[in-house]
């Protein structure tokens, strides 16, 4: 897989998740096994950037080649400006969201809104390609709903426009996340493009990615939800894809240090005000489907210091550890 001059080390992608994929988590999945991340989002309308959300995503200290950021609005002289600005603050590649549901987005017409408009696709794609001086990649949808499926139409506008690369998410904007998301628009994307092709939604196994890739033809696959507490998916997806084999879940002893970890950093790039409400719902994630995960999840809720949330997941493990119900964890997440 390849996005311009960067020839990624596999064909696994994270997904840019609003409030999800910041330099922490983009960095834990590349270290696990992603050979690619995109940020989440940031606003087109450099006039919002001087907040501390706004700082924070511009931040890619210390982060692993590529950095893909990006990028969402309507207007294509403020796209090609906040390409430019983002380049200047460090980004290697430019993504253009045309794929985002949700309505504040939808409701300004950016996101997958623009799929209603062709010409304005056009001439956003131009306008940032001309602009960036560095690769840009596009994600959308399928189309705005089952009766206007146009991605094809729009991988060609995108190619033709000097788009590097493509992720399609197989479902409409009007399905939101509902239902299942289906691939054969994808596969008739990639036939009809000769640019990189991503095949997005439901994928969440080994198994499932091999299908998806099988089915489509695409390039790389981009997995969103499935590795929200659950980062090492894509070193399970990269083994199985290169032998065949299923790769052993992780440990508890492994899960612990992930999650310190992954705490530790979220503390550390937010600060002691803002990272213990980020922290909330990544231990959420982590613990799910561990036998008495709710009651880390509730105190980690109530604690508003770093080195209480780090303590609470500290007693949690070491409680968990030599129980009568270790086995049945180990079991339980293998499953």
């Amino acid at each position: 897989m390849q996005v311009g001059p960067y020839i990624l080390h596999n064909r696994l992608a994270v997904a840019p998740m609003a409030g999800v994929t910041d330099r922490p988590f983009r960095q834990l999945c590349k270290m696990l096994g992603a050979g690619y991340a995109v940020s989440e989002m940031t606003a087109s309308d450099t006039r919002l950037w001087s907040t501390d959300k706004s700082r924070r995503r511009r931040d890619h200290e210390g982060e692993v080649a590529p950095i893909a950021v990006q990028i969402a609005g309507t207007e294509p002289v403020q796209m090609a400006e906040a390409a430019r600005l983002n380049v200047a603050h460090g980004a290697q590649v430019i993504d253009i969201n045309m794929g985002c549901p949700a309505k504040k987005v939808c409701n300004v017409l950016a996101g997958s809104a623009l799929l209603r408009d062709e010409s304005k696709v056009g001439a956003i794609l131009d306008a940032v390609v001309a602009a960036a001086g560095v690769p840009v990649t596009l994600k959308i949808r399928t189309g705005w709903d089952r009766e206007h499926r146009n991605a094809v139409r729009v991988a060609r506008i995108a190619e033709a426009a000097g788009i590097r690369a493509l992720a399609v998410h197989g479902r409409t904007r009007a399905d939101l996340y509902n239902g299942a998301a289906e691939y054969d628009t994808i596969a008739e994307v990639k036939a009809a493009v000769g640019i990189p092709v991503i095949a997005n939604g439901d994928i969440d196994s080994p198994e499932k990615a091999r299908q998806v890739l099988h089915r489509t033809g695409a390039d790389a696959v981009m997995i969103g939800r499935a590795a929200l507490g659950r980062p090492w998916v894509f070193r399970e997806i990269d083994h199985y894809l290169r032998t065949g084999r299923k790769l052993a879940a992780p440990d508890l002893a492994e899960i612990h240090a992930i999650l310190l970890a992954h705490v530790g950093a979220l503390h550390a790039f937010y600060g002691e005000r803002t990272g213990p409400k980020v922290v909330r719902k990544h231990v959420g994630w982590y613990v799910k489907t561990i036998p008495g995960g709710e009651r880390l999840r509730a105190e980690v809720n109530g604690l508003d210091h770093p080195e209480a949330q780090q303590q609470a997941v500290e007693r949690f493990f070491d409680g968990l550890v030599g129980s009568a119900c270790f086995p049945a964890v180990d079991e339980r997440l293998a499953a």
